[in-house]
């Protein structure tokens, strides 16, 4: 079996590793090495629980283990969810020294990622995320958090986690929506920040959709080093971190008004990457590349008939507004990405129009 690749998130005294490859639930991987305490608690899903827990749980010799299974789904991203995390902690007499572990996609990510931000002020957290979407995206550089009904991602913390291990095999069990969905966010990358990587997934996006676990691995790996580099230079969002929302202000607005969970994050996103594109007035040919590559994974090209203002009025509770201004992520080229409010709004008004009903 391979050595796992490794990539390290490099913030001092919190710095951390990304760990990936094959096996790593199954014991390929000495994961109580990075339990300081006695205990530890598993947050997972009904979905990602009856797969992959038990292989967890055999990798913890030694340890107390609890568990708390959440419903699977975005619109259980809430803070009854976390309540619940943080109830569990308290009944199993949890304490500094607790782990929490997360067993799941970017929804259980956050929600136990937050509970463990908030439980006597931050305990210990690991990340084991079994998305490809997770593994390339959330899982990676602390942000964790819930939803509001007005708002994607509006109550939260920055924690980061202990380590992140990202067990390619989960992928395995995937299905291939929730596959696509998270292809979108390694295209993002792309996108935003390596022009050649962006070529690369171009060249090899038929085997990454046929799930060649050589080629996710090295998708994964280029992703993870995009996202670790951008979070060491700016960790809570003050600068070049909004970059990593490129397409996010149009999806999570589009999630936002169809209601959470309706589309998939990553579906949002690749709509949202293509209004943002336009909104760039990014070169005609760049822009055709960006749509054929998310066509050729069956993703999104335009928003759903939800309305234009509606989707407006989604943006202004964006994170991005600085001074009530409403900023948005656009691109120079592909792989050259910049935060701006400086665009013109008859274009913003011309691409928030492919919202609106056909007539």
């Amino acid at each position: 079996m391979a050595e796992p690749r490794t990539v390290t998130v490099e913030l001092g005294a919190r710095s951390y590793r990304i760990v990936i490859g094959s096996g790593l639930l199954g014991g390929n991987f000495a994961l109580t090495a990075h339990i300081a305490g006695p205990d530890c608690l598993i947050v997972s899903n009904e979905t990602v629980a009856p797969l992959h827990l038990a292989a967890l749980r055999r990798n913890l010799p030694g340890r107390e283990v609890n568990e708390v299974i959440l419903p699977d789904g975005e619109s259980f991203k809430t803070l009854a969810s976390a309540a619940t995390v943080i109830d569990s902690l308290v009944q199993s007499r949890a304490n500094r020294d607790t782990t929490v572990i997360a067993l799941g996609g970017g929804v259980v990510g956050d929600i136990a990622g937050f509970a463990a931000a908030c439980y006597m002020r931050g305990v210990a957290f690991i990340q084991v995320p079994t998305t490809l979407l997770a593994q390339v995206d959330s899982s990676v550089g602390g942000k964790t958090g819930v939803n509001h009904s007005d708002g994607k991602n509006l109550i939260g913390a920055f924690h980061q986690p202990q380590l992140v291990l990202i067990d390619t095999d989960t992928l395995k069990t995937l299905p291939e929506r929730e596959l696509h969905a998270g292809l979108a966010e390694v295209i993002k990358h792309g996108a935003i920040a390596d022009a050649d990587f962006f070529a690369w997934l171009e060249a090899n996006m038929s085997g990454l959709l046929r799930g060649d676990a050589e080629l996710l691995a090295d998708a994964i790996q280029r992703s993870c080093e995009i996202k670790a580099a951008v979070v060491a230079e700016d960790e809570r969002e003050h600068g070049k971190r909004a970059l990593l929302n490129f397409g996010h202000t149009f999806g999570h607005a589009i999630e936002n008004v169809l209601g959470y969970g309706e589309w998939l994050h990553g579906e949002a996103v690749a709509a949202g990457m293509v209004m943002a594109a336009a909104l760039s007035e990014l070169e005609g040919s760049q822009l055709e590349r960006l749509k054929a590559i998310l066509a050729a994974v069956d993703l999104p090209l335009a928003p759903p008939p939800i309305g234009a203002a509606r989707m407006a009025a989604a943006m202004q509770l964006d994170k991005k507004i600085r001074s009530k201004e409403l900023r948005f992520v656009l691109l120079k080229q592909l792989g050259e990405a910049y935060v701006t409010t400086d665009y013109p709004s008859a274009t913003l008004q011309a691409v928030l129009a492919t919202a609106d009903a056909a007539d």
